[in-house]
């Protein structure tokens, strides 16, 4: 059976990165994007990782520029923006497609795992986030208008 383990993604150095090393993890995946009119949840999403990581949560963000290019940085001007301006804490990847023919195959399979509104598979548009049980599972997928805290629930629900 597919999981999210079975996938490599590379981190924001460029490394590549089993996502089997979350194993019996807790994962809350993200597209992010520092310009984006929602880039504030970043803070939310900072506060729900240090609240629950203690108990086997992790998050990822995964910058994507393919929204009103929202995210024109490198991977060092996103790590910057997001030291200085969230103090964020949490894992942030490499920059990646996540619609279209190249849309990073990680992110096709969480779109075929829980489609997002009417049943269409795309991703609207920054911050949507995906809910990874301990099984590797997608259980949840959250449109980007969701509030972190409002995730904080079905995060609990699945601890």
């Amino acid at each position: 059976m597919e999981t999210i383990y079975n996938f490599s993604v590379k981190d924001g150095s460029l490394e590549d990165i089993s996502l089997s090393k979350y194993k019996k993890k807790i994962i809350l995946i993200v597209n992010v994007a520092s310009y984006c009119g929602l880039t504030y949840q970043y803070k939310g999403l900072e506060n729900i990782y240090k609240k629950f990581k203690d108990n086997d949560f992790e998050i990822i963000g995964f910058p994507c520029n393919q929204f009103a290019f929202q995210e024109p940085g490198n991977n060092e001007e996103i790590k910057e923006f997001c030291d200085a301006n969230y103090g964020i804490t949490f894992k942030i990847m490499d920059k990646i497609k996540v619609n279209g023919p190249k849309a990073d195959p990680l992110f096709k399979f969480l779109k075929k795992q829980k489609s997002g509104i009417a049943g269409t598979p795309q991703i609207k548009w920054n911050f949507t986030k995906f809910l990874i049980n301990r099984d590797g599972m997608v259980v949840k997928r959250f449109g980007p208008k969701v509030e972190p805290k409002e995730i904080e629930s079905s995060i609990q629900e699945i601890l």
